[in-house]
């Protein structure tokens, strides 16, 4: 008789399946207090005040990209036989004196700057006081990427959850008190304060008066092309809120980024929480090919499951679901996040192709990527924006978004040890394809029929997770076992 032999979890896969478990759980409780928060401010403030912190954080988030230095992924990625005490302490102090150095800079030079650029005085006040998360996130960087290497993502999650509830309801309180646009912005700051006391309790490490010579080059080298590829990347992705700013004004750009926060941010966000897992599984296998690729996909798959649904709920419901959630005052934000709601569906589906290029030891790939990427980008957006307003720069990200997707393949193909072609892509994804397809066909029906946005909602979910079960449902038994597990 033939024994059936259960499948076995490797050290590794539990690692990978405990990551994914409390990173899903970080993400459930950040998206669900963040969109309670921003339907209470939203509520309590006017898209112009929306507007005027983002035109703030395209320069004060450019800033911290460049206070980062890369230090984070390079003790994450370096090898632990090549990893020394000394590297950590040299990149604290360098992530210290970098960051006073900056924070200077913010407040004597790009505060008026930006005042100037803009045509709106507010912001040289408004700037120093958001960059005041820049002078301190340097003493959080150490620490969490020790957590990052140690896989430890239950004490990541409780971190991230307790410091964003905190700021939030501090913001919430500021708001109700009338602070106005201070309600956003000491919001942003006090996530960083209130996580730094909990980071030193979870690892118990201390910084010591170490600066090794040696071990700077070691963490800057890498470094060097991560901070490179980061402000590509922060230029591709931030551009829009620079150009929709200085054209069409703060309340615009108030408007248009609701809609960026409820689609590009979220994917932004499920994917740094699955590829903060991958990442140093990635860093250990460098020279396990076929195993590198088993965990791309299936993190791949991850994103897209939780991504889709929600997409295709925004592009079926966004009318109904804007102005019932955040008022009439928001109308403008409906045709938007529909576009970009495509935008990031496709997105999804590269998911992660960075974090593999770093993982793999390739950050200068990585950076070729996203100049080119920038190269076709700027121009048009530039084109929409000036001609179409947010609807035109919407379309741009779109058609951009598809870019990305051709890039990351002909990488996959042509330029990188793993291949994936488009046809196991396509076979990987099927169970999440095909389920939000005829979500879509569903909410659309319902939609035509006049049911209640909740109430399509809900159905359409509920529809969704059938057709996934249906599809792949011996696939999530397994996986529900391992977080049972853990």
């Amino acid at each position: 008789m033939d024994v059936v032999t259960q499948p076995v979890l490797t050290k590794d896969s539990k690692k990978v399946a405990s990551g994914i478990f409390w990173n899903v759980i970080q993400m459930a409780v950040n998206q669900l207090f963040a969109f309670v928060l921003k339907l209470i401010l939203a509520k309590l403030l006017f898209p112009e005040q929306f507007g005027l912190v983002g035109m703030a954080t395209v320069f004060t988030g450019f800033v911290q990209v460049l206070n980062d230095l890369g230090v984070g992924a390079a003790l994450v990625q370096r090898k632990k036989e090549h990893l020394r005490i000394e590297h950590y302490h040299t990149a604290f102090w360098t992530g210290v004196i970098w960051s006073v150095s900056l924070f200077i800079i913010m407040g004597v030079g790009v505060g008026p700057l930006a005042a100037w650029f803009y045509h709106e005085p507010e912001l040289m006040t408004i700037i120093p006081v958001l960059s005041l998360g820049i002078l301190i996130s340097p003493v959080n960087l150490v620490h969490k990427a020790q957590l990052t290497r140690q896989m430890a993502f239950k004490k990541l999650a409780f971190i991230n959850n307790a410091s964003n509830i905190a700021a939030g309801l501090l913001a919430i309180g500021l708001g109700l008190l009338g602070a106005g646009v201070w309600a956003l912005v000491f919001n942003t700051v006090a996530t960083i304060a209130f996580a730094m006391p909990l980071f030193f309790r979870a690892t118990g490490w201390k910084p010591a008066f170490i600066f090794e010579k040696k071990a700077f080059k070691d963490v800057f080298g890498f470094g060097m092309y991560t901070t490179g590829s980061n402000i590509m990347n922060y230029l591709y992705n931030n551009i829009d809120y620079l150009l929709i700013g200085k054209l069409l004004g703060a309340s615009s750009l108030g408007i248009y980024t609701l809609a960026f926060v409820l689609t590009d941010t979220f994917r932004s966000k499920l994917m740094t929480v699955i590829n903060s897992v991958m990442y140093p599984m990635y860093g250990k296998k460098q020279h396990d090919l076929p195993e590198i690729k088993k965990y791309y996909l299936k993190a791949l798959l991850f994103n897209c499951l939780l991504v889709f649904p929600i997409m295709v709920f925004f592009i079926a419901e966004g009318q109904a679901f804007v102005v019932n959630i955040f008022g009439a005052k928001w109308q403008q934000t409906v045709y938007p996040l529909q576009i970009l709601s495509a935008s990031v569906i496709l997105h999804t589906i590269v998911s992660g192709n960075t974090t593999l290029l770093r993982g793999l030891g390739r950050p200068g790939l990585e950076m070729k990527q996203q100049v080119i990427k920038a190269l076709i980008f700027l121009p048009s957006l530039a084109v929409g924006i000036y001609y179409y307003g947010i609807a035109g720069a919407a379309w741009a990200i779109l058609l951009n978004k598809l870019i990305v997707v051709i890039i990351a393949q002909y990488t996959f193909n042509y330029l990188l040890p793993v291949k994936l072609p488009v046809s196991e892509l396509l076979t990987e994804l099927k169970a999440p394809i095909i389920a939000s397809a005829l979500m879509f066909a569903v909410a659309y029906l319902l939609s035509y029929v006049g049911a209640n946005y909740i109430i399509t909602g809900i159905l359409t979910f509920t529809f969704y997770a059938a057709i996934l079960w249906l599809i792949m449902g011996s696939e999530l038994k397994k996986l529900l076992n391992s977080f049972k597990k853990q």
